[in-house]
């Protein structure tokens, strides 16, 4: 594990933004290390311990968008690469970097009683938003999903 920690300034807002980012590569157990540095960055920025049922749901959502984007690569995108976690005033935006050229999408019909094909439907409805960029002249994209931050 290779974590980086770091504030910067948003270039579109000029607010401060507070990033971390965590090398996964080829590294076994990579979900739950992706897990537990993100509930790290929680801890430090004090979303957790949290005071509130409703801040305790946000931080779980938080960890199960997490999983579900590196689970992701994992199965359909050749591996992820890197997670970036971003905190700003009133959002909290996950990246997660892999070396695949697939679209991830809900599956659609969802089906909620079968096994398996969840995960973008769960990020799709826990996120204020999430999206897919493209690396220009290079395989692989980044996945992104921004949750509102606890009040």
């Amino acid at each position: 594990m290779h974590p980086v920690a770091g504030a910067a300034a948003d270039a579109a807002t000029g607010a401060d933004v507070d990033v971390r980012t965590l090398a996964l590569g080829a590294t076994s157990g990579t979900v739950p290390l992706a897990r537990d540095f993100t509930r790290s960055a929680l801890y430090d920025w004090g979303w957790l311990p949290a005071s509130t049922a409703d801040a305790r749901a946000a931080a779980e959502d938080v960890l199960l968008v997490v999983s579900e984007l590196v689970t992701n690569a994992c199965l359909h995108a050749e591996g992820p690469e890197l997670l970036r976690v971003l905190r700003r005033a009133k959002v909290l935006r996950l990246e997660v970097a892999d070396r695949g050229a697939g679209q991830p999408a809900p599956r659609t019909p969802h089906r909620s009683g079968r096994p398996g094909g969840h995960g973008m439907f769960i990020v799709q409805r826990l996120c204020l938003d999430w999206g897919i960029e493209r690396r220009p002249g290079a395989p692989g994209k980044t996945v992104w999903a921004e949750l509102a931050a606890p009040a």
